[in-house]
């Protein structure tokens, strides 16, 4: 990054957490039980003494063997909880089915189809001990990789808990990946063994995964078995002595199984980065840390208690699913909803009758979700009673400040604190965030977690206030990646040989003068206008502001005077009718949000843009469209027909 990135947008509104909110919350007891007075001097004393903050945290989790040392660091290796024995299956089960919490119910899930399920933490233990038997009958032995495709079914978590108890790797694939990526990750992993379902609903519409699976299954030579989830009844293929329906394969098998006592620093699970480009990274995470790490932050950023029904709607098959809606709440004894389809199907009251009829009291989404949820309008949340909510989040991406508002006083109703989280696949767990103790900023992430070392830097590694530059972490945290699958060398040189022994993120951001870390978006989301660096999440944000607008997405032409102008994709409400005027009326907009640097040069109002199933804009399409490149492979977009349609408007340019 040459030079330093111009922050140009800035944002000045801050909201304090409600006064009983902060005096009820965990973080406040917790800081109470150790005479710490209030969250800055917890930050204070984590970051000079975090083994003795990450020993606290730890000792809230059963250990077969306690830990010698907290930790051993010689970056960019780090190894917790040296010494002792750990599984994070008997942490997420076994603890409360011994207990008074045996039946609880740990999952709501609900089909597409309006079908319920409720399993309480009890019936989730005695499945998963069935399935760890079966899979060991398999073969299957501590170290083996076993991928899973599973649509969003209880027996998506309970086969990953059943993998992690036998000491088992677990790869999870994203199930709206077609037979290509399924293959690529499968094969990388050298699966013994996949998992996956016949077939699932999606927008109405039955999705075919297990012939799906059968495309590629003939290409990946490590794979011996295939256990099928028999999710809809489907006739789908079987193929002799390799494929066994998930009922027949636990069917007469015992219902308990004791924990494997595993290394802290054994592997839990590799989960592919979908990355835009290049071969995928299969980023290593592994039982002890991660599992002190997401716990934690759950209990602190969401404040989780006994009573509250957590929702996040995230895909299990992405980090944020892993963290937080199969290993943290199931630690913390939690109970969350699950949920199969598109939250906006069959209409957009979907997602707000399911908090209604729930009393769902905590909800985590990404900004994309946010904005179709304004896209669609007030009326639709307003139909129903969220009175429930009381603490909301966000994941993913940047939120800009209009949709932190919408969500803010629309859906939470002005008393909710919103957590606006920031970390990655590499991290696992919060890295920068508010607690609801904090002031909040619409649009901040906040600051970082207790121990956390986070900065921004420019070229030199020299720490920059007040403008853009690399989000780096300079401290190690308990649930960071431990390595890439097979390739020691490429997680060396793609995340620590930039800064010696400091992490690169890959984000840009800045830090404001209350030290809140805004962040700006991917590094290779950056414009170079004029000699001005320009982040795109900024030009954005500056057009979402505009009440007309519910989503842009922006990009650079190129141009032999400027080097880029800057090109921009939006969407409109519903109810906006898109006209020559409004192009003129959202520059000028753009103009007075940031300046005439940023103004873009052409406006092209589209019905929808390319996004991946996981509700992220695939930008790198736009960016190829409007440089008349190739687009690339388009299999993960859901919505491939908005590459057409957006390539018959670039030629306007």
């Amino acid at each position: 990054m040459r030079g330093q990135l111009d922050a140009l947008l800035r944002e000045e509104r801050v909201f304090n957490p409600d006064p009983e909110l902060v005096e009820n919350s965990n973080i406040r007891a917790w800081m109470d039980d150790r005479g710490i007075e209030d969250y800055d001097e917890l930050l204070e004393k984590a970051r000079s003494e975090p083994e003795w903050f990450w020993d606290e945290m730890a000792s809230e989790l059963e250990w077969f063997r306690p830990y010698t040392r907290v930790l051993e660091w010689e970056p960019p290796h780090a190894r917790w909880f040296t010494g002792g024995k750990f599984n994070i299956t008997y942490n997420a089960l076994d603890r409360h089915v011994m207990g008074p919490e045996r039946n609880r119910v740990a999952y709501i899930w609900e089909g597409e189809d309006g079908s319920i399920r409720k399993l309480t933490y009890y019936d989730i233990y005695r499945e998963v001990n069935r399935l760890a038997n079966a899979l060991k009958d398999m073969g299957v032995s501590r170290g083996d990789r076993v991928s899973i495709y599973l649509p969003m079914i209880p027996e998506l978590p309970m086969a990953m808990l059943a993998c992690a108890r036998i000491g088992a790797v677990h790869s999870v694939v994203f199930s709206g990946f077609w037979a290509k990526a399924f293959r690529e990750r499968a094969a990388d992993a050298e699966a013994k063994v996949a998992i996956t379902a016949d077939a699932f609903y999606r927008r109405g519409k039955v999705i075919k995964l297990k012939e799906t699976l059968d495309m590629v299954a003939d290409e990946i030579p490590s794979l011996e078995r295939v256990i099928v989830v028999d999710r809809m009844g489907e006739d789908v293929s079987m193929v002799k002595e390799r494929d066994i329906y998930w009922n027949e394969a636990i069917d007469g098998m015992e219902d308990e199984y004791p924990c494997e006592e595993l290394d802290p620093e054994d592997p839990l699970f590799i989960l592919y980065t979908s990355g835009t480009t290049g071969k995928p990274k299969g980023v290593v995470h592994t039982h002890g840390g991660y599992a002190v790490g997401v716990s934690s932050t759950y209990r602190f950023v969401f404040d989780v208690k006994e009573q509250d029904i957590w929702w996040c709607l995230a895909d299990i098959g992405w980090i944020t699913g892993h963290s937080y809606i199969v290993y943290a709440p199931l630690i913390e004894g939690a109970t969350s909803v699950i949920y199969e389809g598109a939250p906006d199907h069959p209409d957009p009251g979907r997602i707000w009758s399911m908090v209604e009829r729930y009393g769902v009291s905590i909800l985590y989404t990404a900004p994309t979700t946010v904005r179709l949820f304004m896209k669609y309008g007030d009326k639709w949340p307003e139909k129903y009673d969220l009175s429930t909510l009381r603490i909301l989040g966000s994941v993913g991406e940047p939120i800009n400040p209009e949709a932190w508002m919408w969500y803010y006083r629309t859906v939470g109703g002005g008393r909710c604190p919103i957590m606006d989280t920031w970390w990655q696949t590499e991290t696992g767990m919060h890295i920068i965030t508010p607690l609801p103790v904090t002031p909040m900023k619409p649009g901040s992430a906040g600051r970082p977690f207790p121990t956390i070392i986070a900065d921004v830097v420019d070229d030199e590694g020299r720490s920059l206030r007040g403008s853009g530059g690399h989000l780096v972490i300079k401290s190690p945290w308990p649930a960071m990646f431990r390595t890439l699958f097979r390739e020691p060398e490429r997680y060396v040189e793609a995340y620590w040989s930039t800064f010696l022994g400091i992490y690169l993120s890959g984000d840009v951001a800045r830090i404001d003068e209350d030290g809140y870390f805004w962040i700006q978006g991917r590094e290779d989301d950056v414009l170079n206008v004029a000699g001005h660096r320009i982040s795109t999440a900024e030009v954005e944000s500056a057009l979402v502001s505009h009440p007309d607008v519910v989503e842009a997405a922006v990009v650079g032409k190129p141009d032999i005077l400027k080097g880029e102008e800057i090109a921009a994709f939006v969407t409109l409400r519903d109810t906006v009718e898109p006209t020559p005027r409004l192009k003129g009326v959202l520059r000028e907009h753009v103009r007075k949000e940031i300046g005439p640097i940023a103004s873009p040069a052409y406006i092209e109002f589209v019905e929808d843009l390319p996004k991946t199933r996981s509700g992220k804009i695939m930008r790198r399409v736009i960016k190829a469209l409007v440089r008349g490149e190739d687009v690339g492979d388009v299999s993960t977009l859901s919505n491939p027909e908005s590459v057409s349609i957006l390539e018959d408007r670039v030629r306007t340019f």
